[in-house]
């Protein structure tokens, strides 16, 4: 008699490979996501801007607000990694649009303006290689060699990472763009930016050294027990011809911005350590009004959050 597939042994080669590289360089932490392990959920609300219907007819841009969850996140699968470790870094953000009942699209950036790969094998090939390249292996390491032959991973590892003063006082960028299409049928590329209203605030490396393991964790609890606070979600638009289906191509910051609404983040989730557990972020939107730019890493992408958040779900903890 055949066995009954799991959800695990459902999954496609390339998650489940890419969550072993995960698992290999952090380690199994179970009901934990294999990176952005470390992260917070929160709540609030979303009002889209005045003049985001000309970009986008998407449900979410054309009502006078709707209810919004958004998490915060270190970088890596470790879940008790220092703020202000310089491996925390990139910083992530997910924002959750609550539609209607089961029906909701999604947001996911992190705080680097680039992504290191332009597809998912090519990534699992960097993970691979980092792990491969411990104390003690030859020079080159395969780390070495695979970003010599990768201008675009190298050019992500060597981006500054400062560590921000509130999860809130970052900035944040998706990693693929989306076509974005309006009431008229009118189609523009784009990728989102996340960013705080006045401006981005980071620590010198002598003062993040000082703080507290948690402190982004502590200092975002602490400012929305005091009030709600608010950050900007702007859209930067890719020019007639640009190149926008590869994630490690960087457009110039002279593209206009568009303005598509403010995020209001008030409370934190109820049993919110339950609730990171249970959502599954996608980054594919799945909504009239933004569809995929075509770029290779969204689909591969989608089926790791899903394998994983499955994982996460089914976990013992």
């Amino acid at each position: 008699m055949t066995k009954p597939q799991t959800k695990m042994e459902q999954v496609d080669p390339l998650s489940r490979d890419t969550l072993q590289a995960f698992d290999d360089l952090f380690g199994v932490h179970p009901g934990f996501r294999p990176t952005h392990a470390k992260g917070i959920l929160l709540s609030g609300s979303f009002t889209p801007s005045a003049g985001v219907a000309a970009l986008t007819k998407a449900p979410h841009a054309n009502r006078p607000s709707i209810r919004v969850g958004v998490r915060f996140s270190d970088f890596g699968g470790i879940p008790a990694v220092p703020d202000y470790d310089e491996n925390a870094s990139p910083r992530g953000i997910a924002i959750r649009f609550y539609l209607a009942e089961h029906e909701h699209t999604d947001i996911i950036a992190h705080s680097v303006n680039a992504f290191p790969t332009r597809t998912a094998e090519e990534f699992l090939e960097f993970l691979r290689a980092i792990h491969a390249s411990g104390p003690g292996t030859p020079k080159p390491t395969p780390v070495e060699s695979f970003l010599g032959s990768h201008p675009a991973a190298l050019a992500f590892v060597q981006a500054p990472k400062p560590i921000p003063t509130s999860f809130t006082k970052e900035s944040f960028y998706s990693v693929t763009a989306y076509k974005f299409i309006n009431g008229e049928g009118v189609s523009n590329f784009g990728r989102y930016r996340i960013v705080p209203t006045e401006r981005s605030e980071h620590l010198e490396p002598a003062e993040a050294a000082k703080q507290q393991p948690n402190f982004l964790f502590d200092e975002i609890k602490d400012r929305i027990a005091h009030g709600p606070v608010k950050m900007r979600i702007l859209v930067q638009v890719a020019s007639k011809g640009e190149i926008v289906d590869d994630s490690t191509v960087h457009w110039e910051d002279q593209h206009p911005l568009v303005e598509f609404g403010v995020i209001e983040l008030n409370a934190l989730v109820p049993d919110e350590e339950a609730a990171q557990r249970q959502i599954i972020f996608d980054p594919i939107p799945r909504v009239d009004g933004i569809e995929s730019s075509g770029d290779p890493l969204l689909d591969p992408r989608a089926s790791l959050y899903l394998a994983s958040g499955h994982r996460r779900r089914a976990a013992t903890v």
